[in-house]
């Protein structure tokens, strides 16, 4: 009889977990193995069979830091000589203690250890440098004829021609193709003519607050939740004309400014030029600029859709951005269009460790 009880609690327990298991969101790579108390949680060991994938990327990451930002390799270079002799004893992910490397686990936005995960990449865009033919959206640089802590003109503002035409850098063909750019923070300029492509890096922005238009479609429901994407904004827009498009460009009254550049390379806010899959935008008042983040990313198919897998990586902290606030990293794709699908699908979780080294 008594065995009969403990099997029934035992079955009831282990329904009451599955059913509460079910209950939470998994589709996006969430776990939920344990409840995090603190910002930061020592962790001794990671429960994984992953090896780092992306080691030689990480490594040529560190040489671009060293001669690009020497100020900013000098104040993280214990990590970074750490990680390398790390690396030269072929060492296991549960060996950093050997090189006194320390693992810090960020507790995500729901205290489980769930990292919002996003991607961003660097787009081609077709601009001339006069308004003509179809080239007559405005790419501005910032204005300068303003007070420092003065409002600049709002979104809407901006499309209706409130700047001085002094500060059109080029016209691009595509309203959509500007807005993105303004997300992704820089872009590569082509001409056409075979000239060579024009680096606009990021030069400011507006102060005005950012709105996802994203969030605003969901909240329209005309896209669901669970299928937003960049490709599933520029679906919408494909299927509304170029007013209505404006008109909710216009809700994220946040604009951003660029200036032409002679770079060769995309750079990211640390002046460090950015390897793929290696470097990520971070809110810098949680994670420090030259910060190594060991981040366990959810794998996705060809159509976004995560499969139950993931990968290990070694990023580093070299760039921001207006909208990655809190327990979110932005990874960098890489420039392109094979990019562009990549980072536009990404709207997961994962699980993140700072990498600190014991003095």
């Amino acid at each position: 009889m008594k065995k009969k009880i403990v099997t029934k609690i035992f079955v009831s327990l282990f329904f009451i977990f599955t059913m509460g298991c079910q209950n939470k969101p998994i589709h996006k790579g969430q776990q939920y193995k344990k409840k995090l108390i603190h910002d930061l949680t020592k962790i001794e060991k990671i429960d994984t069979k992953n090896k780092i994938i992306n080691l030689e990327s990480f490594l040529i990451q560190i040489k671009k830091i060293k001669t690009s930002s020497p100020r900013l390799y000098y104040k993280n270079q214990n990590i970074y000589k750490a990680l390398e002799n790390w690396l030269k004893k072929k060492s296991d992910i549960n060996d950093f203690y050997k090189f006194r490397i320390s693992l810090l686990q960020m507790k995500g936005v729901d205290n489980y250890g769930n990292i919002k995960i996003s991607g961003y990449y660097t787009p081609i865009i077709k601009a001339r440098k006069t308004q003509k033919d179809n080239f007559i959206y405005p790419i501005y640089s910032k204005p300068y004829n303003f007070q420092k802590h003065q409002f600049l003109p709002n979104r809407q503002e901006i499309y209706n021609g409130i700047l001085d035409k002094k500060y059109i850098l080029a016209y691009s063909n595509s309203l959509i193709d500007n807005f993105i750019m303004e997300i992704q923070g820089s872009a590569f300029i082509d001409y056409g003519n075979n000239q060579p492509l024009t680096f606009f890096s990021y030069s400011g922005n507006n102060g005005w607050p950012y709105t996802s238009i994203g969030q605003i479609l969901i909240n329209r429901g005309e896209i669901e939740k669970k299928n937003m994407s960049m490709q599933a904004i520029k679906k919408w827009c494909n299927t509304h004309t170029i007013k209505e498009i404006k008109k909710l460009f216009e809700e994220n009254k946040s604009f951003v400014f660029f200036k032409e550049t002679t770079k060769k390379q995309v750079y990211g806010a640390s002046a460090v030029p950015l390897i793929e899959k290696t470097s990520v935008a971070v809110d810098n008042s949680i994670v420090k600029n030259g910060s190594v983040i060991l981040l366990q990313i959810p794998l996705l198919n060809k159509y976004g859709i995560f499969i139950n897998k993931y990968e290990m990586r070694l990023v580093i902290a070299l760039d921001v951005g207006g909208a990655i606030k809190g327990q979110h990293f932005d990874i960098y794709e890489g420039i392109g269009e094979k990019a562009s699908i990549l980072a536009g699908f990404y709207n997961h979780y994962g699980y993140a460790w700072i990498l600190n080294y014991k003095q």
